[in-house]
């Protein structure tokens, strides 16, 4: 067998509703506002015994005997309400009824109950105070001339005696001590208040006012009648939003305030109040506005069915309810046939990745501005607005944060990445339009890797081709894949060039893909911030986000790319003639030289984070091979300047730098031979021609010595010399092959 729950009504009214002899009413209820319903038959009937209801009036002009002249129905089909009014009530009014949409027998109806009592000013001379319950009375009580003089004072009746409240010899009963006072305007006056604040329920009742204490004195009769607070019907949908305007006067604006609600007739929980207390079920969805003079609005958001129920405001020191202090209610139905769509109240994104927030609002407000702000939990609570569709982005959230009008037709897209953990928090969906469609969502940031790969920082060369690429994986192979620039009105998409299969994946191949954007000629205005992502239909997905610098090369730059172009063999003799004239001048220099060339990968070239390790190591490889060869290089061309000097003065010892030897003229002879052992395949003439540089310096310096001696049967002392320094530099190379072999050492 089963059991079927019947659903909840979506007619709505007061459940409770009391008057007096002689007065009116005016009973509000609601229906879900559908086209349907707006032109369906609406009812007022009263129920018997056997719960039959007896329609007494109906929007189709139908009204009963009892009825004419006394009643109306008025329906008010744009806001979804009807109004019963009903006037020159009696005792035989007080029952049960209801309010309902087509036919009394079904069950799209609200139960009644109407109580009618008997006027105290009918039963009694008295004249009648009605006040609410913790607001504030005055009771005006006239005297004569005869009694301007006399004690004045304000008794309350209990049975047959009369008990002192307050006299104006300063005498003041202790259940009134901190709440009552008695005024006297004058002499010339004759009357005399007394002022009750913070009015409780058990001061309702019959009191006396007295000027005088004989029988002549002047006594009045007054009733005061203490009201609890009336509710005011709210009717919301679900998921909708709603707020409460309470006004509880300029005597308490200094109080704290407070927003409790009451469910099936229990205590009246604190949902917020303005000592910083908000109830966990209420936790980023609620708002408290102070205004002036006592006045005050609290706002709630994200509807649930559990927020139905009786709301109450009010103002008490500790900003909870407390009898006596003045108060103000409401009765809130939750209908569930709702027009918002769902949303998920919650999402996740994880560290460095990205969200997508689904905002709903009304479609007849598609012009009106629409913001998205953060809930931060300060004492009332507060949604600072982090963007809007008219362009404002705050400061810290720009590159990361874009709101777009897709799809459209009541929803728009917040998409924010670059996750942080202190993202994490509620925010809300607002417009400028029905504020009863503001939502709230709830995002959190958990651990994991972001799906879409970028880059985290590239440069772009002013005037030069771009390409940026977005690595896909393949959950999202059936995805639109897109790029687009940022900025404050949100993300402009671009053209992008599908790349093919992403190695960044290895969980699979086919399905992930690389999406490439392409730039022909950069300029200026390419700079800034770009996004990557999937789209599923109007739907958006994950995103990810990376900042491009455009930048402009350096001159030399150009001139590097043609020395990298060179066949190697010029380079090598171009470097050649570099290294004899730089080492003349310094020899430190060019030790500096080579060791940045290298280390940049050639001259003026960028450096390259991504270089492979090899390539270092064959850079240590060369400067250890270089370095030693240029230092005895440069000791070889300083020998040269030496021997030639001393030349002159036919000096046979000859130093170079550290090392010291003794060469005599016969030596110079046998140089040849010498040479020959060692080399082969090397002559005199090789030698000259492979210094290259060096024969300018070298004849000068034998013009000088032929001036001053007379020619001789031997060779020239140049070619002498340059036996000798050939004889060096084999010595030399064999040095600088022992270090090869020996293994790279750091320079």
């Amino acid at each position: 067998m089963h059991f079927f729950l019947p659903l909840p009504s979506p007619i709505f009214g007061p459940e409770e509703v009391t008057s007096v002899e002689g007065r009116s009413v005016s009973i509000t209820c609601y229906y879900p506002a559908t086209s349907v319903n707006r032109h369906t038959r609406k009812y007022w009937c009263r129920q018997g015994a056997k719960g039959r209801c007896t329609t007494l009036i109906s929007s189709e002009g139908y009204v009963s005997d009892d009825y004419v002249g006394r009643a109306n129905l008025t329906n008010f089909p744009e806001s979804g309400t009807f109004v019963v009014d009903i006037s020159h009530l009696t005792r035989n009014d007080s029952g049960r009824y209801k309010c309902g949409l087509g036919i009394s027998s079904r069950g799209l109806n609200f139960d009644v109950s109407l109580e009618v009592s008997q006027d105290p000013a009918q039963a009694s001379d008295a004249h009648i105070y009605p006040v609410d319950v913790g607001r504030t009375v005055t009771i005006n009580c006239p005297f004569t001339s005869a009694n301007s003089q006399m004690r004045k004072s304000l008794c309350k009746k209990t049975g047959q005696g009369c008990f002192l409240i307050i006299d104006s010899t300063g005498y003041k009963n202790e259940n009134y001590e901190d709440r009552i006072r008695l005024n006297i305007a004058g002499t010339n006056t004759l009357v005399f208040s007394v002022v009750i604040n913070r009015v409780l329920l058990k001061d309702a009742g019959m009191y006396v006012c007295q000027a005088g204490d004989d029988a002549k004195a002047d006594k009045s009769n007054v009733y005061l009648q203490v009201l609890e607070p009336e509710p005011e019907l709210v009717y919301r949908d679900l998921r909708s939003s709603v707020t409460f305007d309470c006004s509880l006067g300029p005597e308490v604006a200094d109080t704290a305030k407070f927003l409790c609600q009451q469910k099936n007739g229990e205590a009246c929980n604190v949902v917020i109040n303005t000592l910083g207390k908000k109830a966990q079920d209420f936790q980023g969805r609620i708002l408290f506005l102070p205004k002036d003079n006592g006045v005050f609005s609290v706002h709630i958001a994200s509807l649930r069915k559990e927020d139905a129920g009786r709301y109450v405001c009010g103002a008490q020191p500790e900003g909870q309810p407390e009898e006596g202090w003045p108060v103000q209610a409401w009765e809130l139905f939750v209908n569930e046939e709702t027009a918002i769509p769902a949303s998920p109240s919650v999402v996740k994104g994880v560290k460095g990745g990205s969200v997508t927030v689904s905002c709903p609002y009304n479609p007849k407000d598609a012009n009106s501005a629409k913001y998205w702000c953060r809930w931060e939990k300060d004492q009332n609570g507060r949604c600072p607005r982090l963007v809007q569709s008219k362009g404002l982005v705050k400061e810290q959230y720009k590159g990361r944060l874009a709101l777009l009008a897709e799809p459209g037709n009541g929803t728009y897209t917040v998409i924010l990445n670059q996750l942080m953990d202190q993202d994490a928090g509620f925010y809300w969906c607002v417009t400028d339009g029905d504020t009863s469609w503001t939502s709230t969502v709830q995002l959190k940031v958990v651990e994991g890797e972001p799906s879409l790969k970028v880059p985290k920082n590239v440069t772009a060369w002013l005037g030069e081709a771009f390409k940026l690429s977005c690595h896909f994986p393949c959950k999202f192979y059936s995805f639109e894949k897109y790029w687009c620039k940022w900025s404050n009105e949100g993300c402009s998409p671009l053209p992008t060039q599908n790349d093919g299969p992403s190695q960044a994946f290895v969980s699979c191949d086919q399905n992930s893909q690389i999406v490439s954007l392409n730039l022909d000629t950069v300029t200026k205005e390419d700079e800034g911030w770009y996004w990557c992502g999937v789209k599923e239909g109007p739907r958006y997905g994950e995103t990810a986000a990376v900042y491009v610098a455009v930048e402009s090369r350096a001159k030399g730059s150009q001139d590097a790319k043609q020395v990298n172009a060179a066949p190697a063999g010029g380079a090598i003799e171009s470097r050649a003639g570099e290294i004899q004239n730089k080492a003349l001048l310094d020899p430190r220099l060019f030790v500096e030289e080579i060791a940045v060339k290298d280390a940049a990968g050639g001259p003026g070239a960028p450096a390259d984070p991504g270089r492979p390790a090899g390539h270092s190591g064959s850079s240590k490889v060369l400067v250890s091979t270089l370095v030693p060869l240029a230092l005895v290089l440069a000791a070889g061309v300083v020998a040269i300047g030496v021997l030639r000097a001393r030349h002159r003065k036919n000096v046979d010892r000859i130093s170079i730098r550290s090392y010291r030897t003794d060469i005599s003229m016969s030596d110079f002879e046998n140089s040849r031979d010498f040479e020959g052992r060692d080399n082969m395949g090397a002559s005199p003439e090789a030698q000259e021609t492979s210094l290259g540089g060096k024969d300018e310096f070298a004849t000068a310096t034998e013009d000088t010595v032929e001036s001053k001696e007379p020619k001789k049967a031997k060779r020239s002392s140049k070619e002498e010399a340059d036996e000798a320094f050939t004889t060096f530099l084999l010595q030399a190379k064999n040095l600088a092959s022992t270090a090869t072999q020996d293994g790279p050492t750091e320079a």
